[in-house]
């Protein structure tokens, strides 16, 4: 079968078949994905020091995240335009969006890297690094912000070739780099004595291998082609491209405004072992997202291509099964880990104290995880249809307009309660604060309960209205 004739298969083939074959490979690359980001973890939580260690990660992970946030904002926002444009059969439209994107994704990574080199330090501090924390946080990140293009191109790039129905190539550029990464890790950290400096420059060998093959699929099989032409873009391309992935960029922007907020209630109520902790927590809730962001990555070429041809019963039908699978796969699973809570802690520290610290978070904290399957599949939805207002909206409710000032109210409102000191109870001698510290834990499951609630309402109504016409 052509490249082209498999690309034309997202207007024709069975939808469950078609979502199975494209979601598949998008769920094994980030389960592999989230495998390596775990093992990065117990790595640098088992080194001398790993409790540091991992207070220094925890800091550092904002900046990591606001990286990733302008991969999206150029990648993810840009790709399903250009699967909309060859719906339309617009293929050098699509192309023309396409290098738009590369052209973003090169230079904002080259501009963060200076700005991240320039100033790592005032940036990790108010980032909630403390003396215990900062130094180990500057080692890190002043490693990773060297391979920030690399990143871009890996990641952003990547999303043009899912886009297209190529599920497979796509999930072998997460899988060079995540299995790459996992075997340079311990060779660095342990064998070399890198320390966590070792995890950062195996982070960004990985990430550069990967951005090559991106680039070799995208040069040399790709339907869609990158053409010199196209390299400096057209204002009015580049601003299509910001509006729709200004939604994924706010929530990895606003992740890292979400962790600084975390890290810093959490130092200022529990201390460096509830800092460490919300690494561990942010982990296993990867376990939750991850897999999630694969089935709707398998969605949105077909929601794209087939609202670009008008198809809108298929539209419809590919929303309701993708709707249905994240919904279980998020309440099995968020309530497996909380079930299992001091398993999943023990993997991460061999700390008795931080195991008991961590199992106790873990239920709090994951307890809105449950329902997240409806959050992220309303709002991918939005994003593969073009709607860039509605998406932006559901994106900035749950972290913007409810997360972020939840976890400054509720410690304040509640945290001398005697709910709040009852719930703490069990780790209140391993804590400053236990009851505002559990305020801070509590936030995560009321925002996102209310936010999937809110966003399924949204998108019932936009469904109604828009897609049984």
């Amino acid at each position: 079968m052509g490249k082209a004739e498999k690309t034309n298969e997202l207007g024709t083939k069975k939808i469950s078949s078609l979502l199975f074959n494209l979601a598949i490979p998008a769920i094994i690359a980030m389960l592999v994905s989230m495998l390596y980001n775990m093992v990065d973890r117990i790595y640098i939580g088992n080194m001398k020091d790993g409790t540091i260690g991992m207070a220094g990660l925890a800091v550092a992970v904002p900046i990591v995240t606001l990286i990733q946030g302008f991969t999206q904002l150029f990648g993810t926002g840009g790709a399903p335009l250009a699967a909309i444009r060859l719906g339309k059969q617009e293929k050098k439209e699509a192309e023309e969006i396409m290098m738009a994107s590369f052209t973003a994704l090169v230079v904002s990574g080259i501009v963060l890297t200076a700005v991240i080199e320039l100033f790592k330090e005032p940036i990790l501090l108010l980032f909630g690094a403390d003396e215990v924390s900062l130094q180990p946080a500057v080692e890190y990140i002043r490693v990773y912000a060297l391979g920030t293009v690399f990143v871009q191109v890996a990641q952003g790039m990547n999303a043009y070739i899912n886009t297209q129905g190529f599920a497979k190539m796509g999930m072998s550029t997460i899988l060079i780099g995540a299995v790459l990464n996992i075997v340079l890790d311990p060779i660095f950290i342990f064998g070399m004595g890198m320390g966590i400096t070792g995890a950062a420059l195996a982070t960004i060998i990985s990430q550069g291998v990967s951005a090559v093959w991106v680039m070799y699929f995208l040069l040399k099989k790709s339907p869609m082609k990158m053409r010199r032409e196209f390299l400096l873009p057209k204002f009015a391309t580049l601003g299509a491209i910001m509006m729709l992935g200004v939604s994924p960029f706010v929530m990895s922007a606003t992740e890292g405004l979400l962790q600084i907020s975390f890290n810093n209630q959490m130092s200022l109520y529990g201390g460096s072992m509830a800092v460490g902790s919300m690494a561990i927590l942010m982990s296993l809730y990867q376990m939750v997202l991850l897999p999630l962001t694969g089935i709707t990555q398998g969605a949105q070429p077909i929601l794209s291509y087939n609202y670009g041809a008008e198809d809108y019963e298929r539209v419809r039908a590919t929303f309701r099964l993708s709707f249905k699978v994240c919904l279980l796969y998020s309440f099995v699973v968020a309530g497996s880990i909380m079930l299992c809570a001091p398993v999943f802690a023990r993997i991460f520290s061999g700390d008795a104290d931080t195991i008991r610290y961590a199992a106790w978070a873990i239920r709090i904290y994951l307890f809105g995880g449950t329902v997240f399957g409806a959050q992220i599949a309303c709002q991918q939805s939005f994003m593969a249809l073009g709607q860039a207002k509605r998406s932006i909206c559901m994106a900035l409710l749950r972290k913007v307009v409810l997360l972020i000032p939840l976890i400054y109210i509720l410690p304040a409102v509640l945290g001398n309660s005697v709910f709040a000191q009852t719930m703490a109870g069990a780790v209140l001698d391993l804590t400053k604060d236990g009851g505002r510290t559990f305020c801070v834990l509590l936030a995560e499951p009321i925002a996102d309960i209310l936010a999937a609630t809110v966003t399924t309402l949204t998108f019932l109504n936009f469904y109604t209205k828009k897609l049984k016409k």
